[in-house]
């Protein structure tokens, strides 16, 4: 599939009912390194692919603190590559998940003693006064817990209302889990995992699209390879696309609300995935997804 890459392709999407973002924007998470075990990757490479994606259309970056390999943090690199930010950029970010020293990857929980600060080092590292959304992440790697998350978004909606955030997202929840943060302060956005060949989150779905809330899901690639699903690649044969963008076309035709966030530290990857805003999948092809 060539054509023009326009990251906007898709539309948008007013978020909190006040932020205009493109629908297809860019997750932060593959800057500092490829993957979880691998080195730190190229800084001048990876600052490159920041700004090649806001040259693309690109003005939503999902971010986290947490997101750091060796000398490389990725709310730095954003600052670097991007700062002063051009207008009607939104940058997301994740709160929640805490990392020891040496650890690769998140090992614990923070407690609702830890937020502010955790607020604080994103707005120091990325160079803003107030951030346009905060996640709370809640749960493990392996999905949603059961377990109150009232007390930890009890703390971000009080740093909302002091006017360091503007909008509070969710993420790796539960239905129930999302309707207690409701139940606190408005919720503009959900990041669960999700891709369309592992559907098992379209009640939390429904459930966004019913209250128009944002759902950005995470791994929409399929988090620890791309998925070799003989459904997916038919439709990419057919379409003369590549297999990761029938994953995020898929998404963006499933519901309005629904945002799409690859990340990547490759040049050639970021314009494949951007390149998905302009494949139109057919109702043959998402029926085919879907059975």
């Amino acid at each position: 599939m060539t054509t023009k890459i326009d990251a906007a392709e898709r539309g948008h999407w007013n978020l909190g009912g006040d932020l205009r973002i493109s629908r297809m924007g860019f997750g932060a998470m593959r800057l500092p390194a490829r993957d979880l075990t691998g080195p730190a990757n190229d800084r001048g490479t990876v600052l490159g692919v920041l700004r090649r994606a806001v040259e693309l259309g690109v003005d939503h970056i999902d971010t986290a603190a947490f997101y750091s390999r060796d000398a490389l943090a990725a709310n730095e690199l954003i600052k670097e590559a991007l700062h002063p930010y051009p207008d009607g950029l939104v940058v997301a970010t994740k709160v929640g998940p805490g990392k020891r020293p040496g650890d690769p990857v998140p090992s614990y929980e923070m407690g609702p003693g830890e937020l502010r600060a955790e607020v604080e080092r994103n707005l120091r590292e990325l160079g803003l006064d107030r951030l346009d959304l905060v996640y709370l992440r809640v749960g493990s790697m392996h999905g949603p817990d059961d377990g109150s998350l009232g007390e930890r978004f009890e703390v971000l909606a009080g740093l909302r209302d002091e006017g360091l955030i503007r909008h509070l997202g969710v993420s790796n929840v539960s239905l129930a889990q999302l309707a207690e943060a409701q139940a606190i302060a408005p919720v503009a956005a959900v990041q669960n995992r999700f891709d369309v060949t592992l559907p098992q989150d379209a009640g939390l779905l429904a459930a966004c699209e019913k209250d128009g809330i944002a759902y950005a899901p995470y791994f929409p690639l399929g988090g620890f390879g791309i998925p070799g699903d003989a459904r997916v690649k038919e439709i990419a044969v057919r379409h003369g696309a590549t297999v990761p963008q029938v994953l995020l076309a898929g998404l963006l035709a499933l519901s309005p609300v629904m945002l799409a966030i690859p990340g990547t530290s490759s040049p050639a990857h970021l314009e494949e995935n951007l390149g998905a805003a302009a494949l139109r999948l057919t109702a043959e092809d998402l029926a085919g997804l879907a059975r």
